[in-house]
């Protein structure tokens, strides 16, 4: 019978690779995306496109009972992908930037999760996917928004993982490192949009950032392309033992070595310079 996988994000960057990935493999993809030119052009390229925005709780129903009847109420595995980085300091974050920031990367994700649950249940299977970050093992500074919403992820799909044992439903985490990604690109947008950097104390380091994040600066060497998360997800949807966790780049297993054997103090001070170069 053929496997069908709702992926989330799918306008550019990990979504789009592993839309076209997993299809090459046999598997029937729903992708979502938000822009109906994107909707367009998945269509076209063979997926089977359907609009979710996670900020709207109407969509997120909307798209699970879409797919649920294309697929007579079977649905193999999703893969939650779509979300984006809110940059600027703590202080400089107000209470509604960062509830758009956990509307979109975690109450979303949570409610589309909640929804294909009962669809996995009834066919006694499935497989439950969510793309963290490296920002969900450790802190980085100027990322604060983006940090608290992985980290929260993290805590949800753990809980998760626990709560569906022996529901035959597999739940696994994938965190990456730095990814090619159109994903600079929106957070300089949100940053322009919801940062008040000349009035800011940390002004000086916004414009460095905002250098870094217009790509002015040098590039990270330890930069992937996506198909390095389509890897590990291939492995997460079809292996019979699938992994609680994923790393993904090279800074990645670093950061989870140092977290794991560093005193708080001394990770810190390679955190502190860390977030600076990056």
């Amino acid at each position: 019978m053929e496997r069908t996988l709702l992926i989330t994000g799918c306008s550019s960057g990990i979504g789009e690779t592993c839309a076209f990935g997993m299809k090459a493999r046999g598997w029937r993809v729903f992708a979502t995306a938000r822009r109906e030119e994107d909707l367009e052009r998945l269509s076209a390229a063979g997926l089977e496109a359907v609009y979710l925005d996670y900020d709207e709780p109407e969509s997120v129903e909307a798209c699970v009972s879409q797919v649920a009847a294309a697929t007579h109420g079977r649905l193999d595995a999703l893969f939650n992908n779509g979300a984006y980085g809110q940059p600027g300091a703590l202080e400089d974050l107000t209470r509604d930037v960062l509830r758009r920031q956990f509307e979109t990367n975690v109450f979303g994700w949570h409610d589309l999760t909640r929804q294909v649950i009962p669809l996995m249940r009834a066919q006694g299977h499935g497989r439950i996917v969510q793309n963290s970050s490296v920002l969900g093992l450790v802190a980085m500074k100027w990322r604060g928004a983006y940090n608290a919403s992985k980290f929260a992820i993290e805590g949800l799909t753990d809980t998760l993982r626990l709560e569906l044992r022996g529901s035959g439903i597999h739940v696994s985490l994938i965190e990456p490192g730095p990814v090619y990604s159109k994903f600079m690109e929106t957070a300089l947008k949100h940053f322009e949009e919801n940062i008040d950097i000349e009035h800011s104390p940390y002004r000086e380091q916004y414009l460095a950032r905002r250098r870094k994040l217009s790509g002015e600066s040098r590039p990270s060497p330890f930069k992937l392309p996506p198909e390095a998360v389509l890897k590990k997800l291939v492995h997460a949807l079809e292996s019979p033992r699938p992994k609680p966790r994923y790393f993904v780049t090279l800074p990645t297993h670093i950061m989870a070595v140092l977290r794991r054997v560093l005193p708080t103090r001394a990770l810190d001070i390679i955190l502190d310079k860390a977030s600076d170069s990056n």
